[in-house]
């Protein structure tokens, strides 16, 4: 398989996980979730996190780039490289490492938030600029 499918495969997998998410986050914008409906909300956040990492690390082994070891490294490589112009993908790891605990109502109502405020729009921020990259290549 070539560098340019398999980050075309994992962009793909990206889309899925990102229409999931924004399912919950217009449920959100309808009317105040449950409990359980959060932590469902929260669950497709980890979906989206994990694919969003690994489509920007395949994207940049596509162009030689093998530094990229986990989410960290692609995010921050992300915002460096100017694939994206907020650093909010950054901050979703916190959260991330948090998701283990979201029998918290507490630790589960903050990374809610700010899914909901901020890191959706970092994710869909991803998903345009991969999608604009994949349409200049004629992919």
């Amino acid at each position: 398989m070539t560098q340019n499918n398999r980050w075309i495969q994992h962009l793909d997998s990206y889309q899925k996980a990102f229409d999931t998410l924004t399912e919950d986050i217009e449920l959100a914008t309808e009317r105040t979730l449950s409990n359980i409906e959060q932590r469902g909300l929260i669950q497709a956040f980890e979906y989206t996190y994990e694919r969003a990492w690994n489509v920007i690390k395949s994207f940049y082994q596509s162009v030689g780039e093998t530094n990229i070891q986990g989410s960290r490294d692609a995010f921050t490589m992300a915002f460096s490289k100017g694939l994206v112009q907020s650093d909010a993908l950054i901050k979703t790891i916190k959260s991330r490492q948090l998701t283990t605990h979201t029998y918290d109502q507490e630790t589960a109502s903050t990374i809610f938030h700010a899914v909901v405020d901020e890191y959706y729009d970092a994710f869909k921020e991803l998903l345009d600029s991969l999608q604009q990259q994949k349409q200049q290549r004629n992919l």
